[in-house]
């Protein structure tokens, strides 16, 4: 399955800012040792059900150690015997680009 999540404290720095937090949230996942990838919008994280609620679960432990609420959109692609999609997706969406 991936995951693609965001994670964002309700309170931030003087300017608003949650950057330090969403950097703490992302270096579990990237310690996680599973595929990933961050973007401006989402981190994602591909891996069996268990282990990717787990490192999602983490990371908003993370975040809540500074912030008394935390925010947390989250969607999925489950597709069972289906192993390194993250980058597939894309390629076959490029693929198909240049063939148009």
């Amino acid at each position: 399955m991936i995951v693609a999540f965001s994670i964002s404290p309700t309170t931030g720095d003087e300017t608003g800012g949650v950057s330090e937090a969403v950097a703490a949230a992302v270096r579990v996942v990237r310690e996680s040792g599973l595929p990933n990838e961050t973007n401006a919008m989402f981190t994602n994280i591909e891996g069996e059900w268990d282990e990717v609620m787990a490192v999602v679960k983490k990371a908003v432990d993370v975040v809540a150690e500074v912030s008394p609420r935390v925010g947390l959109v989250l969607k999925a692609d489950i597709r069972p015997g289906f192993t390194g999609q993250l980058s597939a997706k894309v390629e076959r969406v490029e693929r198909a680009l240049e063939q148009a």
